[in-house]
């Protein structure tokens, strides 16, 4: 009888270790972890994401490989970074890496449902959810792909374009890549991160009795910052919004390359306009939590949060007014830097301070669902960091945006612009100066720290160039 009860133990132990958990990977757009509350934000609210990060793995230091969209996210779902498969651009990897899979196609390659809702390769926004069209998306990843289409700018509601328009004399919200905020009319579902929700809690009953791999891609908080009316309250007036700490002469000692292409000054917004573009996009991704929470409902209702690893993430970071500087693009810690949490059934809350990388999900995600990891991918399998919090995967996260290189150490940061460093190099302290405002590098004090960092950075590039792809460097 107990060799029976054995022979059965070891059966379900066996049955349960083959068991494939599922993947559900939520990504916000232009997301800066300074807006959530779990990252202390005392001022916007982010519950549903609190709730995720309470129950997992928050990362403190996790960064991106491209400091935009289109480099970004071709990074993470190909496995190389930006300069291996030469995407500083909007397209798509597949013309780098061929017949290679994808993180998305390398699941569904093993027998899982793969489908994405919204973004999660590039897709232009406002445009393309304009238009509910799929961008350079890569078919070849899902079994099935959702677009979610909105009104965008064209919300029926109170809307202002902040950018450019000093005179006020534009009527309204203005369409494109612009500041707009618009406290719209209607519920959740008037919009695409309201319909993409929906979608994905459908998807989830759906295939619950399958293994599934679901990219649900929320395009807010990027502008224009669109949200239902009741997520603007905790925020208005937006006269009490308080802005970053502006410094005098903080742009004297930044290379004319680090100076980001949205400014306050070349977007003409006064201080009004820019608090009121805080206000705005915060309203966007309190918006965007309660469509996160409805996500995780779904999957709690649908019984499978023992099933099913949850990552939350962002393509990169954001400015709202540090240095004077908007949006995305700089590698400034406020735009390379991102949220990551990871919530992994079985294993204790924690919190990692260790240097990670977007690029290090795919073997990561590979790993823990017991599938082989490619050589080829350039990330790092972190893994071990959820057994040991205190795990270090690597010594320096690297990210770039098109006109330089940032080498990320716990101590420093390093940026230089220009493969040899010859249009203007950076170097922060980020001990004593963790808001990056004194360039160290000029000064002689700091002249080996500056040429240990050039070989560092020319034996990275080198490193990323090595690899499979048989591409022309």
């Amino acid at each position: 009888m107990k060799f029976t009860l054995l022979i059965l133990s070891l059966f379900a132990s066996s049955a349960l270790a083959k068991e494939k958990m599922n993947v559900l990977f939520i990504i916000s757009d232009d997301l800066t972890a300074t807006a959530l509350s779990c990252y202390g934000n005392t001022v916007c609210k982010t519950p549903n994401i609190d709730r995720l990060a309470a129950q997992g793995t928050r990362f403190t230091r996790a960064y991106c490989q491209g400091t935009y969209c289109g480099p970004s996210r071709a990074s993470f779902m190909s496995g190389y970074y930006p300069h291996a498969i030469k995407m500083l651009g909007y397209g798509s990897p597949r013309p780098a890496i061929g017949d290679r899979a994808t993180w998305a196609q390398h699941f569904k390659n093993s027998g899982y449902y793969s489908a994405r809702v919204s973004k999660i390769f590039h897709m232009g926004v406002p445009i393309g959810i304009e238009k509910g069209t799929d961008g350079p998306d890569d078919p070849a990843s899902w079994t099935e792909r959702f677009n979610s289409q909105g009104p965008e700018w064209r919300a029926p509601g109170d809307g202002e374009t902040l950018e450019n328009n000093p005179d006020g004399k534009k009527p309204g919200p203005v369409g494109g890549n612009t500041f707009v905020v618009v406290e719209a009319d209607g519920d959740d579902l008037a919009h695409s991160d309201g319909k993409t929700a929906k979608k994905a809690a459908e998807l989830i009953q759906t295939h619950k009795n399958e293994p599934f791999f679901l990219g649900v891609g929320f395009v807010r908080p990027h502008v224009p910052f669109v949200a239902p009316r009741k997520d603007y309250k905790d925020f208005l007036p937006y006269n009490k919004m308080v802005l970053p700490e502006k410094v005098d002469g903080d742009w004297d000692d930044i290379p004319k390359q680090g100076i980001n292409y949205k400014t306050s000054k070349n977007m003409k917004m006064d201080l009004r306009r820019q608090k009121k573009a805080v206000g705005g996009y915060y309203a966007s991704v309190v918006y965007m939590d309660r469509m996160v929470g409805q996500v995780l409902d779904s999957l709690t209702k649908s019984g499978l949060d023992d099933k099913t690893i949850v990552i939350f993430t962002s393509d990169h970071g954001y400015h709202l007014g540090e240095h004077d500087f908007w949006a995305k693009v700089s590698l400034h810690d406020e735009s390379a830097a991102i949220p990551l949490i990871i919530r992994l059934p079985g294993k204790k809350p924690a919190v990692c301070h260790s240097l990670v990388e977007l690029l290090d999900l795919y073997p990561t995600l590979s790993n823990l669902c017991g599938l082989e990891v490619p050589s080829r991918l350039q990330g790092k399998d972190i893994s071990p960091v959820f057994d040991n919090p205190k795990h270090e995967v690597r010594d320096a996260a690297f990210s770039v945006n098109g006109k330089g290189f940032l080498l990320r150490e716990h101590d420093w940061a390093y940026i230089q612009y220009g493969e040899d460093g010859n249009k203007g190099i950076e170097l922060f302290d980020m001990n004593k100066d963790p808001k990056q405002y004194t360039n160290l590098a000029t000064d002689p004090k700091h002249a080996g720290t500056v040429t240990r960092f050039r070989k560092k950075m020319t034996a990275k590039l080198k490193e990323i160039r090595t690899n499979d792809l048989g591409l022309k460097y």
